[in-house]
């Protein structure tokens, strides 16, 4: 106020919401997130399909690529799906188990500041609640060796479990482990970047296959070369086999037709001298990484070469590592050491498209996956699922560390919150049993998912864990307490760890805002008692911004 006057100092189209306001907009926000992708939990989740704009179809129950698709535009939800992003890009997996977390911290936070419990008490709580529970997934980790290549199946099998490729789970986690193992380095580190994943629609996704080499989505470029060489000799040009261009825009005036013979003679003198070189180094194969001109086209197939234009940078990259050749610039610098080697490259045909196979390389550190399926939204949808898997049988291998799953990590970690709360002194003993609680929601939502009586399970689980049992899980196939460990079903350390930091992190953030300032409208934004648009409570932060980008959660709902 100024003289009486009221200052203004933000814009007209700005909305301000403050305090509990604000608290229970961004709180309801990140609930819905979670909401949104808890039925995909488990073995028995279900899956979304994801309609866009355009009327591109996605069927999925992976909790990163659906939240991806809903294209969500309020900014605390926005928070939530950052902790699935970040899950992704670390561990593979995991990713609705973060979100659901990330979503239950908020649903515990919001009772205790019902109860004028401060927030920033609850985010302390909740920090000590998460160093406490790193500790003790630490302490009930399993080792596992590099070369226990038993355990590393049974991890790829679990990532597996209750997705798309779950029918063909046993052959495709032998594949899986194949290629990691394949383009381990000598210091055990792996980079998946180097397992490359074609995806084939046609046949059933048992007729996956992994092939130890590459295959390059292209064909020869003339019939007339051969479709298949053995024992070749593979060269790999960054650049073009044509004619040479000026720097700068030239012209060739003509006066006499020996003139414009003489020009046409030199340009093919050049290709010549291009395969020449080519055929002087024992080049027996060709990938280039732009155009083949027609006529060094015949030239190659004359000297029986097999060569590939427009080849990706991807492909020669993954070529010189298979075939231990080295990509040149330009044909002028190849000679024979920058050749790679490999026993067989055939043009083959897969699901009625022609492929180049590169294949029977020794030591290959670059593999393929062939991922075959009856339509293209089953091979989408087994690709997801191999990708989460490479994801989680790599971490195995950098960490040596697994825990059983089925629930049995956040049931130990339950009790063990619990203990440790009677140990925090004031008001922050009350957000770590809250933290403690909200770990619950993933047992109750494995057996929600698997149509049992969640309240059931959760005792007969806890009893278990109670008795000393730290693999006691759920099999939500049949609705018993098994041991999850002795079951084979077991995932790495640092997909429960990631998920624990990244949804408490996300949470801790939500729960300190108390104030939200837009710039424009909040989409949708509620409604006063004079009609006009409110500016952001509650109703109208969620049904705006969540409402804007995903069709509000009725839409979505529609779409799911």
């Amino acid at each position: 106020m100024q003289q009486g006057q009221p200052m203004i100092i933000l814009g007209e189209d700005s909305q301000r919401t403050q305090g509990k306001d604000a608290q229970t907009m961004n709180i309801t926000a990140g609930k819905a997130v979670a909401e949104a992708v808890r039925t995909t939990l488990g073995p028995k989740g279900m899956d979304k399909m994801l309609v866009d704009s355009g009327g591109s179809v996605v069927v999925t129950n992976d909790g990163v690529t659906i939240l991806k698709e809903m294209d969500i535009d309020h900014p605390a939800a926005n928070m939530i799906v950052e902790v699935s992003e970040t899950q992704e890009d670390e561990v593979g997996d995991g990713t609705t188990t973060a979100v659901v977390i990330a979503g239950e911290l908020l649903e515990e936070a919001e009772e205790l500041i019902d109860q004028d419990i401060h927030p920033t008490t609850l985010a302390q709580g909740y920090r000590r609640a998460a160093e406490k529970a790193k500790e003790i997934l630490e302490d009930n980790s399993i080792d596992v060796s590099a070369d226990d290549r038993e355990t590393l199946v049974k991890i790829a099998s679990t990532a597996m479990t209750g997705k798309g490729a779950e029918s063909a789970k046993g052959q495709l986690a032998d594949l899986l482990v194949d290629a990691v193992l394949a383009v381990r380095d000598d210091d055990g580190n792996v980079d998946t970047d180097n397992v490359s994943i074609e995806k084939v629609v046609g046949g059933s996704i048992n007729n996956s296959e992994l092939i130890e080499g590459v295959i390059v989505d292209k064909e020869r470029v003339s019939d007339s070369m051969p479709y298949a060489v053995e024992d070749a000799n593979i060269a790999l040009i960054d650049g073009e086999l044509e004619v040479k261009e000026t720097e700068i825009d030239a012209e060739v005036n003509v006066t006499d037709p020996d003139q414009l013979q003489q020009f046409l003679d030199q340009e093919e003198k050049q290709l010549q001298e291009m395969v020449d070189q080519l055929v002087d180094v024992g080049a027996d194969v060709v990938f280039v990484g732009s155009g083949i001109d027609d006529m060094a086209q015949h030239y190659l197939a004359q000297e029986g070469i097999l060569a590939v234009r427009r080849a990706k940078d991807s492909d020669l990259s993954s070529l010189a590592r298979s075939t231990g050749g080295t990509v040149v610039g330009a044909v002028d610098d190849i000679t024979e050491d920058d050749l790679g080697f490999a026993g067989s490259v055939a043009q083959k045909d897969i699901g009625g498209d022609e492929r180049i196979f590169v294949e029977d390389v020794a030591e290959a550190k670059s593999v393929t996956l062939v991922l075959r399926g009856g339509t293209e939204h089953v091979v989408d949808e087994v690709e997801r699922a191999v990708e989460d898997s490479l994801g989680v049988v790599r971490t195995t291998l950098e960490d040596g560390q697994v825990l059983p799953g089925g629930g049995a990590p956040e049931a130990e970690l339950a009790l063990g919150l619990r203990d440790y709360a009677d140990s925090v002194g004031g008001r922050e003993q009350l957000a770590v049993e809250a933290f403690a609680e909200a770990l619950d929601i993933i047992p109750r939502t494995l057996a929600e998912n698997a149509g049992l009586d969640p309240i059931d399970s959760l005792v007969d689980l806890r009893a278990q864990h109670d008795g000393g049992d730290l693999s006691a899980g759920l099999d939500a196939y049949t609705g018993d307490i098994i041991d999850m460990e002795d079951e084979g079903v077991v995932e790495p350390l640092r997909v429960k760890t990631q998920a624990i930091e990244s949804a408490t992190e996300a949470a801790v953030m939500i729960l300190r805002i108390d104030d939200v300032i837009a710039a424009g409208d909040l989409k949708g934004g509620g409604s006063d008692d004079d009609g006009d648009d409110a500016p952001g409570g509650p109703g109208g932060g969620m049904g705006g911004g969540m409402g804007g980008g995903m069709g509000g959660m009725g839409g979505m709902g529609g779409a799911m």
